[in-house]
């Protein structure tokens, strides 16, 4: 009696794909920011729209896969004439690349709650491989994905021009993010 077996086996895949659905992103409990000196004094600033698509599964993480696509007109420093500014051509050129993206390659287990999560990040029409760690744990029925991201801006020409100078805006920039999702 091959057939049943085939058939309960066939089933089986087809719950487990449905189970393996990509997780919703509670945008009220997220956030990305970016963490820069100014003059050497700390700035943080939010990006204001996001998505992240996450596929988790705590049972599987080495099969997840995210996709983060960020608003770079969003940026936003507090001051109407700063955000303006920094959505220029010198800056993230907005009105060309509206957007900054994120996509795993790999995910790994690496050690209790954490994660060691590589893919390629493009922003400002260049793309790098990045690498980082990650922490999951569970919240309020959501898993909750926090990291940073250390880059550097000018690898991405964001500062052109007179911006290319560090020593106003420094070269190191640290992605923070925090993701929360759930089914």
């Amino acid at each position: 009696m091959t057939f049943p077996r085939s058939l309960a086996g066939a089933l089986l895949g087809v719950t487990l794909i449905a189970s393996a659905a990509p997780l919703k992103t509670d945008v009220a409990h997220s956030s990305v920011s970016a963490v820069f000196k100014q003059m050497d004094v700390p700035v943080e600033s939010n990006f204001k729209r996001f998505s992240a698509q996450i596929d988790y599964d705590a049972a599987h993480p080495d099969k997840a896969s995210a996709r983060v696509d960020i608003d770079t007109a969003s940026f936003d420093m507090g001051q109407a004439d700063y955000n303006k500014e920094i959505a220029k051509k010198e800056w993230f050129n907005s009105a060309q690349f509206p957007k900054a993206t994120f996509v795993s390659t790999s995910i790994a287990p690496a050690g209790g709650n954490k994660l060691k999560v590589t893919g390629k990040l493009t922003i400002k029409g260049k793309t790098l491989d990045v690498s980082f760690p990650l922490s999951v744990k569970p919240e309020g029925g959501k898993q909750v994905f926090e990291g940073q991201l250390p880059i550097k801006r000018l690898a991405f020409n964001v500062g052109e021009g007179e911006w290319h100078d560090t020593s106003m805006v420094a070269d190191e920039v640290v992605i923070k993010f925090r993701v929360a999702a759930g089914q």
